[in-house]
């Protein structure tokens, strides 16, 4: 937890240690936490340098915690400035950088980023460091490896996602949706993407070079005509792909009069997205007879006979939404 201020786990253990006890004594304190002299005395001498701790002068050979109040107070006084002096020299950075950007020779436009954890770690900065939008094509097997690794840290950028429909199919594929889609990201589906392709604010975008090969290889593509192709081919895929609706899944909200509730949408948005009756109420914990009853009734109340007129009728109601093209 103190991790922040420069305190490893042997070190913050042993400032609590000796906080809670008031005074202790190396093997006293060794024996606490379960840790050999030497090395107990070294924790220490590390939290007398950060002020933290000090040799008691009333009790010879014993050791006091600093009060936490002013001790840590002062190191994280002393972390935000040095946090302020960073983003200010990562700001200048960035300004160096763009100006440098603004007409980029011809073998800057591309980098090619070699090796599973350099790829892993350019697209976590690339994803990160979006302030407006990321856009991202995601295919099965892209998926099966990075599905988990959208996590609440990329609140500040607005998402938009289209995954292909085999990652419904995923072990927790559905779990992870709900997820996205509770963090009020916009996901979408469609049979198949053309590529996993990651776009952040339309400046920078990544692309695998031969998936799914022993050596990960990506490329970097900066502002470029390249780039615009890139962020064309993202919307023409968005455009087409179908919006995913899930929530609380087989669990019922109130119901609109004469309207589907929140299961009936999770059910028709799977439906409309491709998956079979079978494979709804496996990813949703239903009965296949509850599905099938609820489609049944949902045809009852659009007054439709066949599946494909009960799709229709979804969008003409609004219960899904596809954007039109001009």
């Amino acid at each position: 937890m103190l991790g922040a201020i420069g305190l490893d786990e042997t070190h913050e253990s042993a400032y609590r240690a000796l906080v809670s006890v008031g005074a202790a004594d190396v093997p006293d304190l060794a024996r606490r936490l379960t840790l050999c002299e030497y090395d107990t005395e070294r924790a220490l001498r590390r939290l007398e340098r950060h002020g933290l701790a000090a040799k008691s002068s009333a009790q010879p050979g014993r050791w006091v915690a600093a009060p936490p109040g002013v001790a840590l107070g002062a190191l994280l006084t002393q972390r935000r400035q040095e946090l302020e002096k960073a983003e200010l020299a990562a700001a200048r950075l960035a300004e160096e950088y763009r100006a440098q950007a603004a007409e980029p020779a011809g073998h800057d436009l591309v980098e090619v980023v070699t090796g599973a954890a350099a790829v892993s770690q350019r697209l976590l900065q690339l994803r990160l460091g979006a302030r407006e939008e990321v856009c991202a094509l995601v295919t099965a097997d892209a998926y099966a490896v990075t599905g988990a690794e959208d996590d609440a840290k990329e609140k500040a950028a607005r998402r938009r996602v289209v995954v292909e429909r085999a990652v419904l199919h995923c072990p927790t594929g559905i779990a992870e949706l709900s997820e996205a889609l509770g963090r009020d990201e916009q996901i979408r589906v469609v049979d198949k993407v053309p590529t996993h392709l990651v776009i952040a604010d339309r400046t920078l975008a990544m692309v695998p070079l031969a998936p799914g090969a022993l050596d990960p290889a990506a490329l970097v593509v900066h502002a470029s005509g390249l780039l615009a192709s890139l962020s064309a081919l993202f919307e023409s895929v968005w455009r087409e792909a179908l919006p995913l609706r899930l929530g609380a899944a087989g669990t019922p909200a109130e119901q609109e009069q004469d309207g589907p509730d929140t299961a009936d949408l999770e059910i028709l948005s799977l439906l409309l997205a491709g998956l079979t009756d079978a494979s709804v109420a496996k990813q949703l914990d239903l009965g296949l007879r509850t599905v099938q009853r609820r489609v049944k009734r949902l045809m009852e109340l659009t007054g439709v006979t066949t599946r494909l007129q009960l799709g229709w009728q979804a969008y003409e109601r609004g219960w899904v939404a596809r954007e039109r093209k001009d």
